[in-house]
């Protein structure tokens, strides 16, 4: 199986460039919104489109990536919650397991179910060590997962968290505080995290503004991964895209 969008990720990264991924949840995703990001070419500024989320209750994740690829020819991989969300018409998948948290479910125990199914497909399967960071206010994936995140003033445990992941063989560390989280993953934790990894760092959760954005590029973040936030800001993503575009042109 080709590594194409890891790959990409990964030279990114080891060119010191920028990148933003969208998250689009496929419970709040509808035709009008698709429309609206194609009209503002929103699509256009992410490096990556992540669909899922943790419910994804009423709509079908394999609509959503369909509709999504009507707009873009960007990379659409999936952000699952549960070994459910899983559709051949994505280009890969983030296998994520919750190093942040105890619960062998989703430490393992989904990946198990989710593997043969994973292996018969053409999807691009990305080992991805998920840590659930404090963002100020309960989140769903700690509700449904059972488990704790870590503290949002303790970076040294982070840091030896993804340390872990890394030596266990995975291949990105995803921190994330949760979405609509009331502050974003600290500087100093993300600090904490470059300085502990050489593989790819995505940060997500709480990222409302294109200051924001920069703030966690600067500390070592590799790829932002901005979702709720758009939903009231839909040119959000253009300005923190044009936001990364500066930064990539303007490397020290």
């Amino acid at each position: 199986m080709q590594s194409k969008i890891l790959s990409e990720i990964s030279a990114r990264k080891q060119q010191g460039l920028k990148s933003l991924a969208l998250l689009i949840d496929p419970d709040k995703f509808e035709e009008k919104q698709a429309q609206a990001l194609a009209n503002i070419q929103a699509y256009e500024q992410a490096d990556l489109l992540l669909v899922g989320g943790s419910l994804i209750n009423g709509a079908n994740i394999g609509q959503t990536i369909q509709l999504v690829k009507q707009y873009t020819t960007r990379p659409v991989v999936i952000f699952p919650g549960s070994n459910m969300h899983i559709d051949w018409q994505a280009d890969g998948i983030l296998f994520l397991s919750l190093i942040s948290g105890r619960n062998p479910e989703f430490l393992i125990g989904q990946h198990i179910i989710a593997a043969p199914f994973l292996k018969k497909s053409r999807l691009e399967v990305i080992s991805t060590g998920y840590m659930l960071v404090e963002g100020g206010k309960a989140t769903t994936v700690s509700y449904i997962s059972h488990t704790n995140p870590i503290p949002h003033d303790k970076p040294e445990v982070a840091a030896c968290t993804a340390m872990a992941a890394e030596m266990l063989g995975m291949s990105l560390i995803y921190a994330d505080a949760g979405s609509g989280a009331a502050r974003p993953v600290s500087p100093k934790m993300i600090q904490a995290l470059r300085k502990a990894i050489e593989v790819p760092l995505l940060i997500g959760g709480g990222i409302r503004s294109a200051d924001l954005a920069e703030t966690a590029w600067r500390a070592g973040a590799d790829m932002i991964v901005v979702g709720n936030a758009i939903e009231s800001q839909p040119t959000l993503l253009s300005q923190i895209g044009q936001r990364a575009k500066w930064l990539n042109q303007n490397q020290a």
